[in-house]
């Protein structure tokens, strides 16, 4: 058993047979400053980019990885040659893990070491510092967004007590080859992703269709787009993972497939905020829902995050393209 004295920062840089407790999230033994975690499968495709794109903005990034095959690995230790173990701590969690939507994630209980939820609880217990973010493998940083999100989170030190919620608009190729956002997925980040006050309060728990993010009593506020998401520019979609040919039915199967066929999609940042435009009925729900108002708030935001220009100069313009595309 774990001396629960020991912080799971200080572990080594490979862990195996882990049980999340929620004290082992070590509150009082934090640091002052902002940590962004990381899980990562075979994430090669924009991983460096990512990394390069967002470490300035964070005291720690807390890299976790699981079964990858691919270069992942590889690329995560030459970052860490490079930007040092402190900036860049890097950990391999051994535990076989089951995907979201398979048969394994809906029977494993969320405390076992091959639990999605289990993994997520070790890689924000392994971070050290009082504010927290989950960062995905295919988030390319808006950098002047970004900035000046973490230095607000900063300036209120220990009177930051909500959680600053983020979106990014989500990435295609249309049939011609140009960058474009789908426009039955406009956005990536509902409320379920941004930067809060780590407790005892916020931890991943168990839900049949993936893990689910419990931020206690924190209130959420949308503090905006943050991100260009380049999952659907991966060679698989960003499908991959799921292990789909073992769970045909999983809900992610479906996803893929809208993703494959012939769908709308916008090429400019106009169009994208007409078709997120809020329906009369979800502006009725968010007079009842915190979400929808969050979500509306997102959406109301997009002209103002971004020129009304071309998707494509939108991305050049708010974020280094150069990495990805290197």
């Amino acid at each position: 058993m774990r001396d629960t004295k020991t912080p799971i920062s200080s572990l080594g840089a490979t862990v195996s047979g882990y049980r999340f407790e929620r004290d082992h999230l070590n509150v009082t033994g934090r640091l002052p400053g902002i940590s962004a975690f990381m899980r990562i499968r075979n994430g090669e495709a924009f991983l460096e980019a990512t990394i390069r794109s967002h470490i300035s903005y964070f005291d720690e990034i807390v890299a976790v990885h699981n079964q990858c095959t691919d270069r992942s690995v590889e690329i995560l230790e030459s970052l860490q040659a490079e930007f040092g173990e402190e900036k860049l701590r890097v950990i391999h969690y051994t535990d076989r893990v089951y995907p979201p939507g398979s048969t394994g994630h809906i029977e494993t209980p969320g405390d076992s070491p091959n639990s999605l939820v289990n993994y997520y609880n070790f890689s924000l217990a392994a971070t050290r510092y009082q504010v927290a973010t989950k960062l995905d493998d295919d988030h390319l940083a808006i950098g002047q967004a970004t900035k000046e999100v973490t230095d607000s989170i900063r300036m209120l030190g220990s009177a930051f007590n909500e959680m600053h919620c983020f979106s990014g608009p989500n990435l295609l190729l249309n049939e011609n080859g140009d960058l474009s956002v789908p426009l039955d997925d406009s956005i990536s980040g509902g409320g379920d992703i941004g930067f809060f006050p780590v407790s005892e309060e916020t931890y991943f728990t168990h839900d049949r269709r993936f893990e689910r993010f419990h931020r206690g009593n924190l209130p959420r506020k949308f503090v905006g787009f943050l991100y260009w998401h380049l999952k659907y520019l991966k060679p698989d979609h960003g499908f991959g993972n799921y292990e789909l040919d073992q769970n045909p039915n999983s809900r992610y199967a479906k996803r893929l497939k809208t993703v494959e066929s012939d769908r709308a999609s916008t090429l400019c940042v106009a169009e994208l905020q007409r078709s997120v435009s809020p329906s009369v009925w979800r502006r009725f729900k968010a007079i009842v829902s915190t979400k929808d108002r969050l979500q509306n708030a997102r959406d109301a935001a997009i002209l103002s995050s971004f020129t009304d220009v071309s998707i494509t100069e939108a991305v050049k313009a708010s974020a280094n393209w150069d990495l990805v595309t290197s």
